[in-house]
């Protein structure tokens, strides 16, 4: 299992197209992959709405975290998928 916590710089947060390209990356990966606000619970990051439900603004930190196989690498596509999203 790998954490990551990731302070999103987006000046709208994650709004409907970084979440969908978000959940589409998770997909993708093949592993089991939860998103959270800080201090909120986890949500599945595969669900466009569970995470639009999240209400992340920028500035807000959510942690990321992935079980299965190649869990770093994944976690790295991850976190770089968050951080370009506009």
């Amino acid at each position: 299992m790998v954490t990551r916590n990731i302070t999103i710089t987006d000046p709208v947060g994650i709004h409907a197209r970084p979440a969908a390209q978000f959940a589409q990356a998770v997909a993708a990966s093949g592993c089991n992959v939860t998103i959270a606000k800080e201090g909120g619970a986890a949500v599945p990051a595969g669900s466009i709405l569970s995470i639009m439900g999240l209400g992340v603004q920028q500035g807000d930190t959510v942690q990321i975290t992935i079980e299965g196989d190649n869990a770093e690498t994944v976690a790295d596509s991850l976190t770089e998928t968050l951080l370009a999203a506009e």
